[in-house]
């Protein structure tokens, strides 16, 4: 009996405590909603669909080129038994090329320039839908010329690596007139990309060999000490991420997290200051970004454990390491899953690893696109289906008749049924996107917009559903109205941002319809 009453006593003071949380705003157990008031509204989830959101989903890499019929090609998809073009399956543009490529003289920008290249390529993306993303590379040891020749003409001091290869200078980024003409590049680059809407987001560091922040030359190696390195690569570090921050305030910059970022080298164990540098980067707004996912002696526990200290905090990008098309030996990698020929294998590689990391995006090189969709569709739509953020509302609450002026609560409940994040609190968006709910006429015209402050998209993961109860006074004169909800952009005057992944009555500005009420 006392073992009982014992019971009993726990019991009631676990129903108590119940009763004490049921006052909170924000809940999280399924059972919560059973005793909400209205009537019960249960959008059907769409799993599959693309919705080409901010920071989420397929990368597709722009093409040199500028031809036309780049964006239009079609690959013959075997699990579908039918041709698809893959832009049809990308949220972003990534557009990876040379200082000189847009600045080719002082004062000319070819993304200006209707007959470039350069131009035509984000023409195409845009026309297309796609918002554009950038790396600006200025080293110059494999590639050529990336930094413009008018830079050398003015003075910058440069490293030349072989002297075969004249054209391949690479700047000191600490020199002065380098950076004179750089900081003038990216002033202009940012008044015409400065533009959540235009631009995805800008890989703002670039330097070091292919962009990647590592192997950055500061000082001739053959004659350096290394005296200076630490000094030099966290002043660069500085100038490079403030100028970036200051100029671009309103679109999402990454960088790479690399355990030698900044660093002369490429190899080897991590520098100390690594992580320090990082931190300071993400302080200013920086989001983080990887080129070597699928790549085990190169992706290391380091750069993992990294992106898990981060997780849901801060979204990562990936770039996948090897290249199945072109001299890479790709089957050489330690981790011994890759077979030679079967570039799906690494495609599958990149994939788990994107999972682990719980990556927003991931890439359609050129190159190595094909293979996403002629041998590895399925990881291509897996990624769609559970990859980055995906959300929706499974249940809400509404109430069928409403007194104009009294109030009335509305209660919701919330999935994310992607890995990653709804990354809402980043510094450029600062808290924009809010779940609204609005009361449309007769010709889904908002007459009257309710925003919930309180649910908060960011906090939302996978398997852990956000409840929220929201009072509100409608306001509006007595008639017949549709109650609609919607994740909007509070700076664009509550219209909605974000595409939700259900099945249902939208409207033509993205209003999900979800029940007729009366207003008296």
């Amino acid at each position: 009996m006392k073992k009982m009453n014992y019971k009993i006593l726990i019991s009631q003071a676990l129903l108590a405590l119940m009763g004490v949380m049921g006052f909170a705003c924000k809940k999280n157990v399924d059972e919560e909603t059973a005793k909400a008031e209205g009537t019960l509204v249960k959008p059907k989830y769409n799993r599959s669909a693309v919705f080409r959101n901010p920071l989420n989903g397929w990368v597709m890499y722009g093409s040199g080129s500028g031809n036309e019929s780049y964006w239009d090609t079609e690959y013959y998809v075997p699990d579908l038994g039918k041709r698809v073009k893959a832009i049809d399956y990308a949220s972003a543009c990534y557009i990876r090329t040379s200082w000189a490529t847009f600045n080719p003289s002082n004062g000319v920008y070819a993304w200006r320039n209707p007959g470039s290249a350069l131009y035509k390529m984000i023409k195409g993306a845009e026309s297309r839908g796609l918002p554009i993303a950038f790396r600006i590379v200025v080293d110059g040891r494999d590639q050529g010329l990336n930094t413009p020749q008018f830079v050398f003409d003015a003075g910058a001091k440069y490293y030349l690596e072989d002297s075969k290869f004249p054209s391949r200078r690479t700047p000191y980024p600490q020199d002065p007139v380098f950076q004179q003409y750089y900081a003038k590049f990216i002033e202009e680059l940012a008044k015409d990309f400065n533009d959540p809407v235009r631009t995805s987001f800008i890989d703002a560091y670039g330097l070091g060999k292919w962009g990647e922040a590592h192997n950055v030359i500061y000082e001739d190696p053959n004659t350096s000490t290394g005296a200076n390195t630490e000094a030099l690569k966290e002043q660069v570090f500085d100038w490079v991420t403030n100028l970036y921050t200051k100029n671009f305030d309103k679109v999402p910059m990454v960088i790479n997290y690399h355990r030698l970022i900044g660093h002369p080298a490429s190899w080897g164990a991590a520098n100390a200051n690594s992580d320090k540098l990082l931190v300071k980067s993400i302080n200013k707004g920086y989001i983080l970004r990887q080129d070597a996912f699928g790549m085990s002696d190169y992706y290391q526990s380091w750069e993992k454990n990294f992106a898990k200290t981060w997780s849901f905090k801060c979204p990562v990008i990936m770039e996948g390491g090897w290249i199945t098309t072109g001299t890479h030996r790709y089957w050489t990698d330690p981790n011994g899953k890759y077979r030679e020929d079967h570039p799906e294998d690494v495609r599958q590689g990149e994939f788990d690893a994107s999972a682990d990391a719980a990556v927003n995006m991931m890439d359609f090189r050129v190159g190595e696109l094909e293979s996403w969709f002629t041998k590895a569709f399925n990881l291509t739509q897996r990624f769609v289906s559970e990859g980055g953020y995906r959300l929706y509302p499974d249940q809400v609450y509404l109430p069928e008749k409403l007194t104009s002026g009294s109030e009335t609560t509305i209660t919701h409940r919330w999935r994310n049924m992607g890995w990653g994040y709804f990354p809402n609190n980043i510094k450029q968006w600062n808290f924009k996107y809010k779940v609204a709910f609005a009361l449309l006429d007769g010709n889904n015209n908002v007459k009257k917009v309710f925003v919930d402050t309180k649910a908060e998209p960011s906090t939302w993961l996978k398997n852990n559903p956000a409840t929220y109860e929201f009072k509100l006074s409608a306001g509006v004169p007595a008639g017949n109205y549709t109650w609609a909800v919607a994740i909007v952009d509070t700076t664009k005057e509550n219209q909605p941002g974000i595409k939700i992944a259900v099945n249902g009555d939208l409207t033509s500005t993205g209003w999900l319809k979800l029940m007729d009420v009366a207003v008296q």
